[in-house]
């Protein structure tokens, strides 16, 4: 792989929530759902108007370019829907493994991609955090997680990733970033869905979510288990590593 390694940064305490996630009590399809319902209703509205009397050419143009738009909307909707309701309880691959080696993995596919946004990740990691999980699976939901955080965050701050333990074995990874210009449907902006996506699959793989703002600051925590005892791991593994250049 290539591109710079990620680099460390000191801990500090994350933002504090002054508000609830973004489903606030909806499952993850109820609020695709609910969302579904206000391009729908200005498709239906905006055809109504174009047959109740006759108008300019000009007017249909712009009734069909409207409409054009809001089927866009729509259909990125049903994509996700379509995820929500496809995905199917698969045979896990459950390994052990390092969390925190897996998510600088998955953190530098994405490098590429922060550079263009101009935005820089910074990875936090206190010390090494076992898992026993499906780690394909696992992989592809910190990408999700991190390509969505990424496409919102403002140009010229920091991503920043921390990992670190908690009481009763369980492993807290901490995305924040500062919300750059609102992306056009906010909140139900591609992006913005790929947090939903993201949320709806670390919950089916039994891991506890929560979203939270404080003014631009935006933060999605997860909490997953972790093995108990520690198991042993080579020292090529060990975060100590991180900050040197592949």
């Amino acid at each position: 792989m290539s591109g710079s390694a990620l680099p460390l940064a000191p801990r500090q305490p994350a933002p504090q929530a002054a508000s609830e996630g973004l489903l606030k009590g909806r499952s993850p399809l109820a609020h695709l759902l609910h969302a579904l319902n206000q391009p729908l209703t200005g498709l239906q509205c905006s055809l109504e108007l174009a047959v109740a009397s006759p108008r300019r050419p000009e007017e249909y143009v712009r009734t069909l370019r409207e409409g054009l738009e809001l089927t866009e909307r729509m259909r990125i909707l049903v994509e996700g829907v379509r995820e929500l309701t496809d995905a199917q309880p698969a045979a896990e691959a459950v390994e052990t493994f390092l969390f925190d080696g897996l998510l600088r993995e998955t953190a530098d596919e994405l490098l590429p991609v922060a550079a263009a946004l101009g935005v820089r990740l910074v990875l936090v990691s206190a010390t090494p955090t076992p898992v026993k999980a499906d780690r394909r699976r696992l992989a592809t939901l910190i990408f999700r997680l991190l390509e969505s955080a990424l496409a919102l965050t403002q140009k010229g701050s920091d991503l920043r990733i921390e990992i670190a333990p908690e009481p009763e074995q369980i492993c807290l990874l901490t995305v924040s970033w500062s919300q750059g210009r609102a992306p056009d449907h906010s909140p139900f902006s591609r992006q913005e869905l790929g947090l939903l996506l993201a949320q709806a699959g670390f919950e089916r793989a039994g891991a506890k979510w929560n979203y939270a703002s404080e003014r631009t600051m935006q933060t999605c925590t997860v909490r997953l288990p972790l093995i108990s005892p520690l198991p042993r791991f080579s020292p090529a593994h060990h975060p100590g590593g991180y900050g040197n250049s592949k």
